[in-house]
């Protein structure tokens, strides 16, 4: 099992991931919901940022993931907010809606309550998409706490987007 990261380590991984913005000409949007806008935070806490980060949107309500970012009412009803399915709708909001040509999306259940049997606290699902390109996503089952659950959540969320980068 992998430790809790740190707030070293989230530095860390979101000054990777604006050198290579920076190093690719590429503007970042993100779409968040159990992470709080924590994704954000770590980038904007890196000064210039606003060269390479164009902002986001904490859609922690499904009003808001449908009014900002395009979720449908069919995947809410259908899926749920924590699902394959909104996240990718919520990614594909944030790239077209924020001019970004990069964007990342979380949705999950930070806990300690929420959770059910299919989806557990600990359930998060992230999605990737670069302009022009089919989105990407993937299911993480994190354990510990909330403020271990959104930490990982961060951590992966960041790590998906240098990958996209480095692809």
């Amino acid at each position: 099992m992998n430790p809790i990261p740190n707030d070293a380590a989230l530095r860390a991984a979101a000054e990777t991931v604006a050198g290579l913005l920076r190093d690719h000409g590429k503007i970042l949007a993100t779409a968040e919901s159990c992470t709080g806008g924590w994704i954000a935070k770590q980038l904007t806490d890196i000064t210039g940022s606003s060269d390479w980060f164009v902002g986001g949107a904490v859609t922690y309500g499904n009003p808001l993931k449908q009014a900002l970012l395009g979720v449908t009412d069919a995947t809410l009803a259908q899926h749920g907010a924590v699902s394959r399915e909104c996240a990718l709708e919520m990614v594909s909001g944030a790239l077209q809606r924020f001019g970004a040509s990069v964007a990342v999306a979380v949705t999950g259940i930070a806990g300690p309550s929420g959770g059910t049997p299919d989806k557990p606290v600990g359930t998060v699902w992230i999605a990737w998409q670069r302009h022009g390109e089919a989105a990407r996503s993937g299911v993480f089952r994190f354990q510990g706490d909330r403020d271990a659950v959104r930490r990982q959540a961060v951590a992966a969320a960041l790590d998906g987007v240098r990958k996209s980068l480095t692809v």
